[in-house]
């Protein structure tokens, strides 16, 4: 019965090592799409600006 800590032991470790292994991937990821999108948003507001520069009244 010596056995039983240590396998729960390596299990509770396993599961703890893989759910914070994908709660930093996720973080990670939803960091590069904000970038993302903050560079996408600053090029379409420049995009627009000199469109609406350029029209005449």
């Amino acid at each position: 019965m010596n056995w039983v800590p240590v396998v729960l032991g390596v299990f509770k470790i396993g599961v703890l090592g893989t759910a914070m292994f994908f709660a930093i991937k996720s973080h990670r990821d939803g960091e590069k799409m904000q970038k993302k999108e903050r560079e996408a948003n600053a090029q379409n507001a420049s995009a627009e600006h000199a469109v609406e520069v350029s029209k005449p009244d």
